[in-house]
């Protein structure tokens, strides 16, 4: 299979200035765009290294095991037929617990041992999709939340259903409005169930976090509590870990400064920074053993198929949030998350310090004033890697990384599809239905075109990328904060 690497990353330095009495940070970007793809990639220049993550704000953390319970579908598009499984994914969580999972993407491949993150609705393909709520309903209404076969089967009308035949029913009425798939059930049972969830499905609204963090990064001036970061989870309790440095003495407590070790849904945690501190940055984390509520989608890190929540047996999940802080000075911090209705992903820097610094974007230069915050959209093409790092004073740098996936392949998707059968060799790329397996229980190719990564990926080819962008954001050399 033709495979296309994400754009590289051209790097750019950043230069310090002061001006008016003020210490000048300035952050510079490039992009090079064409009609095919957008690639926003960037790389921070800077003496520190960079703590990475993907935007990410909490909850499960996962690995796909692969298509385990699954039956067989007929998808059709421009008048052909090909012949996929379809039914249920299983992930095992990092720290302890397994998913249930169906997909949302049917054209969209899965990577073998993929690793995925629980994400908002908003940040995956189901934000822009009016009939979101209603995928949830099937899912709360079917195949294993209803785990009793022969009640499904008496309130769907279907005749007998199997755990496999009820699981290939759930994901083919899930495919019906994820993807707004022309696809059946090859069982009749399945198909029957297909129709009836089809036709039943109500709008739901989307289920809140397993575990979160808001924001998940904040900053001030030493000798504050620094915060709020307020917890939202579905858990009773979660436990709250003081930065790794005890020696610091830098704790978390609440607002009237009591430490604190566990927290609940919408408590408010704060950095207490002693006044001694030198400038730097620490991190807590809180977790909990939940289990994720249906309906939740998982992204995958890299480019991967798209899924959502059928069904969590108790899971570890966590949450962390980060604090830089400086006795004078600018004092920055950085989040990002995807924004799928501007196709980018928002980078928003804060500076709660006592001076205003500035920033150029693509020969725009934008204020930062004290106390106050400003976002940025980076443009990033569908299904694109990212790679963003923000540096700043004292040795401050953030980078963030992933995969731009706000559409269903089949929206920017033409051509037909090739027919396959569920006996092909295996590989570690499965293209749609689930992606799947066969009797071994490895990936293997199925489902959507074989046509369309090689189509996408020879468009690729003869798009020279010139550039990405860099971020950068540093204060004066010289400065008693600075580099």
């Amino acid at each position: 299979m033709f495979s296309a690497s994400s754009a590289t990353a051209s790097s750019s330095t950043a230069t310090a200035r002061s001006g008016r009495g003020r210490r000048i940070a300035r952050l510079t970007a490039s992009v090079v765009a064409s009609g095919l793809a957008v690639a926003g990639v960037l790389v921070g220049a800077g003496g520190a290294a960079a703590d990475e993550a993907p935007p990410h704000q909490g909850g499960a953390t996962a690995v796909l095991d692969g298509l385990k319970t699954y039956d067989t579908a007929v998808l059709r598009v421009d008048g052909r037929k090909q012949k996929l499984p379809a039914g249920l994914f299983e992930m095992t969580v990092d720290g302890g617990g397994k998913l249930k999972t169906y997909c949302i993407d049917i054209h969209n491949p899965t990577q073998d041992q993929a690793k995925y993150l629980e994400t908002p609705w908003d940040q995956t393909s189901l934000g822009s999709n009016k009939d979101a709520g209603r995928i949830r309903w099937i899912l709360e209404h079917s195949y294993p939340q209803i785990d009793d076969l022969s009640d499904l089967a008496e309130k769907a009308g279907t005749g007998p259903l199997t755990e496999k035949t009820a699981a290939a029913g759930t994901q083919v009425a899930i495919w019906r409005f994820s993807d707004k798939a022309e696809v059946t059930a090859s069982d009749k049972q399945a198909e029957k169930l297909a129709d009836w969830l089809e036709k039943n499905a109500a709008n739901s609204a989307e289920p809140k976090a397993s575990l979160a963090l808001d924001p998940v990064a904040v900053s001030g001036r030493s000798g504050e509590r620094i915060g709020p970061v307020t917890v939202r989870t579905n858990a009773g309790q979660v436990s709250v870990a003081p930065p790794a440095d005890s020696a610091s003495g830098i704790g978390i407590t609440d607002k009237k400064g009591k430490p604190v070790t566990t927290a609940a849904d919408g408590d408010r945690l704060y950095f207490d920074v002693p006044a001694d501190s030198p400038d730097g940055s620490a991190a807590l984390t809180v977790q909990a053993t939940t289990s994720v509520p249906v309906g939740r989608a998982f992204a995958g890190v890299t480019r991967s198929q798209t899924q959502i929540l059928a069904g969590s047996s108790e899971s570890t999940v966590s949450a962390s949030a980060t604090a830089s802080w400086a006795e004078k000075g600018a004092v920055p911090a950085a989040t990002a998350r995807k924004n799928c209705e501007s196709g980018g992903v928002d980078i928003t820097v804060g500076n709660k310090g006592d001076e205003a610094y500035t920033f150029e974007l693509d020969g725009t230069e934008h204020l930062v004033e004290a106390g106050k915050s400003l976002t940025v959209t980076v443009p990033v093409a569908e299904d694109q890697a990212y790679d963003v790092t923000v540096t700043g004073p004292g040795g401050f740098a953030k980078t963030f990384k992933g995969v731009l996936d706000c559409r269903t392949s089949g929206s920017t998707t033409t051509g037909g599809v090739d027919t396959q059968t569920l006996d092909q060799p295996t590989t570690t790329t499965a293209t749609a239905g689930g992606g799947t397996a066969g009797p071994g229980g490895n990936l293997a190719e199925t489902g959507s075109s074989n046509a369309t990564p090689v189509i996408a990926g020879i468009a690729i080819a003869f798009v020279v990328i010139g550039g990405g962008a860099v971020f950068l954001l540093r204060r004066r050399k010289g400065q008693s904060t600075g580099e």
